[in-house]
């Protein structure tokens, strides 16, 4: 790898390259450069102030002089993240962190150089520019070695570097200088990115630093309960670090990134997934770790209480509405979009209510549930009665239809705060509607081989009906259960990995990358049919299928080895802990 130029600086790597750091209200993509190539700021669906990743302008780079490879790691159970670069004679590390507990209102980013063995020389470019690039970054003042400005509405403040120039002309002014920092010492970077008045007060970076580590170590157990404990804390991490103080998980930290190049799936997914956030519970609750399932309770319940049937698939991470899909007029990641919004904020999803339900059941076991969460309970219980029939968008989001999945997902729902809590009145009422959900069900949507079929019209198979037997809709060792899992494994996985469906008549891994969900699915449903040795391929198999940060997207290409799709998927990392805790019970 050689030192890239200015202009080269914010050219995208592939997406398994990047490491991501976040505190819960925002977050940011770190390059092997140490190009900061993605941040929104003050929160994650705001507009960008680091957008080179979908080719807006603005940046923050430290990257070495010399010539150099990559590699890095991260500190155990949280989201501090080492970028270490080896040269031609010597090491050294850029340590990266948003600082944590966060402030929804300021972004405080921390970046410290370390020089392990010899002295080191890196280039520092600043040039945050909000608006996705499009607002410049003035008012630059150099006071006492601090320098401060404006990007738009934003508030800017640095530390560290008070030996930078303002480079470029007035509308592409950047802060840039070249740092020598001596033989086992460090040289730290705070960066305050705000929506408000920046306090007068300016903490230390030890200090900052300190208190970071102190909250990623509180906040991530130990969870030596699971599989890899290691890769399974970092999983958790990367939930706690996408879960804002609201409670709301967002689906991923970026926007349009391609699931496969040039085919037009490229969406915005900064925003709070019902389903995706209920997910993330079972992953949670199996590993005793109740922090992030108290989150989602507190989520989901207060838009449940608020929108009762009319519930929305997804969020703002205040609870607001998504806003309508637009264009940014950029290139965007190649192969990628622009885009932001999402058309999601159109469709029903029935799935929603069931998968509130199962999140509620946990929480009961768990003994996490207060008055509103039941009456939540019964909100999604008389939307199921009311709306069960309707056509809905399903878990894939595609055209309105009597989607399987859907249907069953409520039934388990159903069943499952019905088991939760027998003695109630209403017990007996949730399980007939369960019922008649069910038999419904098995009328018009079994297909004749006695497996469960996509919906009515689509006799084709989907990775999301291996769900129906995990999550209690009908049992294990029911024969339509034991037939969907057969004809998933039969029809939609090749060379050890799983697909979702069928797009066309294509080979599996030409028409979409593996979906890394049903990879984890099929290590539960194998687990739960009792082929505990199948079951540890397919987790071992898809806990792989991540670049060098242990990150997941939603998709990982099979040919090529690469992620696709937007990047941390959280859904993807729920899974990962949920099969690491289910498989861990049955090893124990």
């Amino acid at each position: 790898m050689t030192t890239p130029t200015r202009r080269e600086q914010c050219a995208p790597h592939v997406l398994r390259d990047y490491a991501f750091i976040a505190d819960g209200e925002r977050g940011a993509l770190v390059g092997p450069d140490g190009d900061m190539a993605w941040m929104c700021a003050p929160q994650w669906d705001s507009d960008a102030v680091f957008g080179g990743l979908i080719g807006g302008r603005g940046g923050y780079t430290i990257t070495p002089v010399d010539r150099y490879v990559w590699g890095g790691y991260y500190e155990p159970g949280s989201l501090i993240w080492r970028n270490r670069w080896v040269t031609t004679d010597n090491r050294f590390e850029c340590r990266e962190a948003l600082a944590y507990p966060a402030d929804p209102h300021r972004a405080v980013v921390l970046r410290r150089v370390v020089a392990m063995e010899r002295a080191v020389r890196v280039r520092v470019a600043l040039q945050p520019r909000g608006g996705f690039g499009k607002q410049a970054l003035t008012h630059l003042r150099c006071t006492d070695g601090i320098w401060t400005g404006r990007t738009g509405d934003l508030r800017i403040r640095w530390t560290g570097g008070e030996q930078a120039q303002v480079l470029g002309s007035r509308g592409d002014a950047a802060l840039e200088f070249e740092l020598r920092v001596p033989a086992g010492q460090h040289h730290d970077f705070v960066l305050e990115i705000s929506d408000e008045a920046l306090p007068d007060d300016l903490d230390s970076a030890d200090n900052l630093w300190r208190s970071t580590e102190t909250a990623w170590q509180r906040e991530v157990p130990t969870l030596d309960n699971c599989l890899s404990p290691r890769d399974t804390r970092h999983s958790y991490a990367v939930l706690r670090g996408l879960t804002s103080g609201g409670g709301g998980m967002v689906a991923a930290a970026t926007t349009s990134l391609p699931e496969r190049a040039e085919a037009g799936r490229n969406y915005d997914y900064r925003y709070v997934w019902i389903r995706d956030q209920c997910l993330a519970a079972h992953g949670v609750a199996a590993s005793g770790a109740h922090g992030l399932l108290d989150d989602a309770v507190r989520f989901v319940t207060a838009r449940l209480l608020e929108h009762g049937p009319a519930l929305a698939p997804a969020y703002t991470v205040t609870g607001s509405p998504i806003p309508d899909q637009s264009r940014l007029r950029l290139p965007g990641y190649p192969g990628g979009s622009d885009r932001i919004g999402n058309w999601v904020n159109k469709q029903f999803q029935l799935d929603a209510f069931g998968e509130a339900l199962l999140l509620y059941a946990e929480a009961e076991r768990h003994d996490r549930m207060d008055g509103d969460a039941w009456r939540a309970v019964r909100v999604a219980v008389d939307a199921i009665a009311q709306r069960w029939t309707e056509p809905d968008a399903g878990i894939w989001e595609l055209e309105p239809r009597a989607w399987t999945h859907s249907r069953l997902i409520c039934t388990a729902g159903l069943r499952a705060v019905a088991a939760a809590n027998p003695d109630t009145g209403a017990a007996g009422e949730w399980l007939g509607l369960a019922d008649r959900i069910l038999a419904d069900t098995t009328a018009n949507a079994l297909h004749p081989t006695g497996r469960w079929q996509r919906s009515p019209d689509d006799a084709a198979v989907d990775g999301a009906l291996l769900l129906s037997g995990i999550r209690g809709a009908v049992a294990p060792d029911d024969p339509r259960t034991i037939a969907t899992l057969a004809a998933f494994e039969s029809d939609l996985t090749q060379d050890g990995y799983a697909y979702r469906f069928r797009h066309d008549e294509r080979p599996l891994s030409e028409a979409e990358g593996s979906f890394l969900l049903c990879g984890f699915l099929m290590a539960l449903a194998k687990h739960q049919a009792g082929d505990d040795v199948s079951a540890m391929g397919w987790y071992e198999r898809t806990r792989a299928a991540c670049g060098s940060p242990a990150l997941y997207a939603e998709e990982f290409d099979t040919r090529e080895h690469q992620l696709r799709g937007n990047v941390p998927q959280a859904f993807v990392h729920a899974l990962h802990l949920e099969t690491s805790a289910r498989l861990s019970e049955g090893s124990s």
